[in-house]
């Protein structure tokens, strides 16, 4: 009793203070919903139902990472890698098709580069089947004459002769037709052997060997002769014909 006599008026007592502060910071004020969040953890959900009581609107977790993530990283995923293999599909498909344009552009060329040799071959050869049967055929002309039809023997002599031979058997033919039917000279020549020396784009070298049969009325019959020849053919337009002739031992 001497301690509440001496205690001043309108002063309370230290511990009494102390408690009731502690009880009143544990209690809510004026049934307010705020906490004190620094002494009494809080649940997230007591926490949203708190703040739904007080008025402030919260949303879900589900729709905060609707609105602000987007799409989940899954689905943003899953057309990548669908492209991939839809990229190297593609990346194999138009090499495939390089690939065989290259081929058939080689191999079009290979064709048609054979194809050139095979024609160049095939020219070349028929101009040498042309160079001989021209050599062989101006052999037999020159050693085949009759006296009977000595003309139309010395026209087939210049109708397959060209250049300077053609121009020296012309200016000879009228006086060469005399002699013949003046001995009434008959030659025929056969053919022994024919084949080509040399050969160029326009001309040959064609060398024959001749067996001549020649009889003269009133004469004995002679021996065969064998004469060589080297035959210069040149070509004309499309055909050859004899440029030059000359005897060889």
């Amino acid at each position: 009793m001497a301690d509440d006599a001496a205690s001043p008026e309108g002063t309370s007592d230290p511990s009494t203070s102390a408690n009731e502060t502690a009880d009143v910071n544990d209690k809510p004020k004026g049934g307010s919903t705020a906490v004190n969040l620094e002494k009494t953890p809080v649940e997230p959900e007591s926490t949203a139902v708190e703040l739904e009581a007080s008025g402030v609107e919260v949303g879900t977790v589900e729709d905060g990472v609707d609105e602000a993530d987007g799409p989940e990283p899954a689905e943003t995923a899953k057309p990548a890698e669908n492209a991939e293999p839809s990229k190297s599909q593609m990346s194999h498909i138009r090499l495939a098709a390089i690939a065989g344009l290259v081929l058939v552009l080689a191999l079009g060329g290979l064709a048609g580069w054979m194809g050139y040799r095979g024609y160049n071959a095939y020219n070349a050869d028929a101009e040498r089947k042309l160079f001989l049967q021209v050599g062989r055929q101006g052999a037999l002309n020159l050693t085949t004459i009759d006296w009977q039809h000595a003309e139309a023997d010395v026209q087939r002599v210049l109708d397959s002769s060209t250049g300077t031979f053609y121009d020296d058997f012309q200016s000879r033919a009228e006086p060469f037709i005399q002699v013949v039917k003046q001995a009434q000279s008959k030659s025929v020549g056969a053919i022994a052997e024919a084949g080509l020396e040399s050969a160029s784009e326009n001309e040959a070298q064609v060398l024959v060997a001749v067996n001549v049969n020649t009889t003269n009325a009133g004469a004995p019959e002679e021996q065969p002769r064998s004469w060589r020849m080297r035959i210069s053919v040149q070509k004309v337009g499309d055909d050859a014909k004899v440029s030059n002739v000359e005897f060889v031992p």
